[in-house]
């Protein structure tokens, strides 16, 4: 959503893992028009990390183990479950998917 709405900005992923590319994320957002498919898994690059303005974390795990967030630039946090960890039926994680989208998506059109 950060290239859609946040014109002017350089928008990246990165975690401090990298993992596939989850089926269930591509398809919750080809459900709002956004292709996913492409993306890639990448490490913190700290060069990068160090240039940046804001930094966004985005749940629970990646905050405790973000490595420090040098002074100087802005940090956000973003407390939302990680919709890859929810149990039960097809249906009940895709709804999880959905709601970790919405919220997203509503974080950064705000």
């Amino acid at each position: 959503y950060g290239h859609q709405f946040l014109e002017g900005w350089e928008v990246r992923s990165a975690g401090i893992e990298t993992h596939g590319l989850n089926p269930r994320a591509v398809e919750v957002m080809a459900e709002d028009g956004v292709d996913i498919s492409n993306q890639k898994s990448e490490l913190i690059d700290m060069d990068y990390f160090n240039s940046c303005d804001l930094i966004i974390t985005l749940c629970g795990d990646a905050l405790d183990k973000c490595p420090m967030i040098p002074k100087g630039i802005t940090h956000e946090h973003w407390d939302l479950q990680d919709p890859a960890r929810v149990s039960g039926t097809d249906a009940e994680i895709l709804e999880a998917f959905r709601k970790t989208r919405d919220l997203i998506k509503e974080q950064v059109e705000n």
